[in-house]
């Protein structure tokens, strides 16, 4: 399995993915931005995206609309972390398309259950068939 990790906070990113890398072999990918998260999506076909919410320049709702554009990335699961918040914008962030919404800061010993838990209950969409031309 192959998981990018996309938050702004290097902490984070280095526990997430310590974490993460003991899920069966798991590959994973870190990205600093939004930014250059879209394009290692893109450049790496990750099979989950694990989005920070609040980041600078481009946040993770700005993120994963631009995800949602590209047809090379549109079909990758997403899980947003953030800090706690409202349950309201929990709602919201799963009406953009997130599977799951993780607090942070997050238990290092569950991540990967959580991770693995979320993606049992949902499964990737298949690809679109591609028309022959």
């Amino acid at each position: 399995m192959k998981i990018l990790v996309i938050d702004d906070e290097e902490d984070t990113r280095s526990i997430a993915s310590m974490c993460l890398g003991l899920l069966g072999g798991a590959e994973v990918i870190e990205a600093a931005s939004g930014k250059e998260g879209i394009q290692k999506a893109a450049d790496e076909q990750p099979d989950v995206i694990i989005l920070d919410l609040l980041m600078p320049e481009m946040d993770g709702t700005q993120t994963l609309t631009n995800l949602r554009k590209n047809p090379a990335t549109e079909r990758i699961p997403v899980i947003f972390l953030t800090v706690k918040g409202k349950f309201e914008e929990f709602d919201n962030l799963k009406e953009l398309g997130a599977l799951a919404v993780l607090t942070k800061p997050f238990d290092p010993t569950l991540l990967t259950e959580q991770i693995t838990d979320i993606l049992k209950a949902n499964p990737m969409p298949e690809p679109r068939a591609k028309s022959s031309e």
